[in-house]
């Protein structure tokens, strides 16, 4: 009898050993991170992780990493569907990324089965500051079909690293896969040596991204404040686009698609040039816009700007009458 008695008390060791396994590998659908945490910790509400990294891989794919407190929670490599809140009133989620990229969003397997469709990153209430020493503040690379990325009340500044290539670009885009989707809100993207925001390429590689900019600030980049290349199709919306140091926004074609951008209700001003419509054929609609106190209000170098009519273009040092290929601004 007590032989059984001593086989049934491991038997019960073992199984509670597996569930107590299996419970600590679980992944959840939320996750907590805080200033003071420990990435040691299951990432739960009263044993947050320290680090956005660290919360990865024990978060489920569709799932949320929420900010507990104010803190710097590290830059993060995003592979699968899910939401980081950096949980503004809070405390505002950091990511400092001196001399390294803030956030890297590259999703190269799709979701299969229960979290089939969930290839949709959302980044709320983040401040990805480079400190001047930064690469990237965020680069999308995703290769799977129908990915979406959603960044919605953030900002983005002091990614000044030299070096060519990507170095000191605060947002870029360059998935080329089917169904590709971009939607930037309420954020502001400022103080990159390059570019503010870069969607496509500069170097011939097609763009499938759609993009949206809506009620964002891109101020004092280097080069262009928005750069819209490779066949990407976007729309920019309420945006306040300033005091950068070539173009407001660029627009510009590569080959094997046809760049087309349109711009409403927005605010290009103090910029070298306003609008530049640069190489190839690339398409712009322009309403509601004001371009006002640049250097070169528009500059049409190829391809055309469509107007609606009721555009404020004037106080530029140049640029400031309709040619021949913008028609009545």
């Amino acid at each position: 009898m007590s032989k059984v008695r001593f086989t049934l008390n491991i038997l019960a060791a073992v199984i509670f050993t597996v569930m107590v396994s299996s419970m600590a590998h679980a992944q959840a659908t939320r996750t907590w991170v805080s200033g003071v945490g420990d990435d040691a910790n299951p990432c739960s509400r009263t044993a947050p992780c320290k680090t956005y990294a660290g919360a990865i891989s024990k978060t489920a794919a569709g799932g949320e990493i929420s900010t507990l407190d104010p803190g710097g929670f590290g830059a993060v490599t995003i592979t699968k569907g899910m939401t980081i809140e950096g949980t503004k009133g809070q405390g505002y989620g950091s990511i400092l990324a001196a001399g390294t990229t803030g956030i890297i969003v590259n999703i190269t397997v799709a979701a299969t089965g229960a979290q089939a469709g969930n290839d949709v990153v959302t980044l709320r209430n983040l401040s990805i500051n480079g400190a001047g020493t930064g690469t990237r503040g965020i680069i999308i690379l995703s290769t799977v079909t129908n990915s979406q990325v959603y960044i919605e009340d953030c900002q983005i500044f002091g990614f000044r690293a030299t070096g060519g290539g990507d170095n000191g670009k605060g947002l870029i885009d360059r998935r080329t896969a089917s169904g590709s989707k971009l939607v930037v809100s309420d954020t502001t993207i400022r103080g990159n040596l390059v570019h503010g925001v870069q969607v496509g390429d500069a170097t011939g590689i097609v763009s499938a991204v759609d993009a949206t900019f809506d009620n964002c600030n891109i101020q004092g980049n280097g080069a262009s404040g928005m750069f819209l290349g490779g066949g990407s199709q976007s729309s920019v919306r309420g945006c306040v686009i300033t005091s950068n140091g070539a173009n407001g926004i660029q627009s510009s074609e590569q080959a094997g698609g046809t760049t087309v951008t349109e711009i409403t209700d927005s605010t290009l001003s103090h910029n070298a040039t306003g609008l530049f419509v640069g190489s190839g054929a690339p398409q712009v609609f322009l309403a509601g816009t004001t371009i006002t106190d640049c250097g070169t209000g528009v500059n049409i170098s190829s391809g055309a700007v469509d107007s609606f009519g009721n555009n404020n273009v004037r106080g530029n040092t140049a640029g400031n009458v309709a040619g021949s290929n913008i028609g009545q601004l």
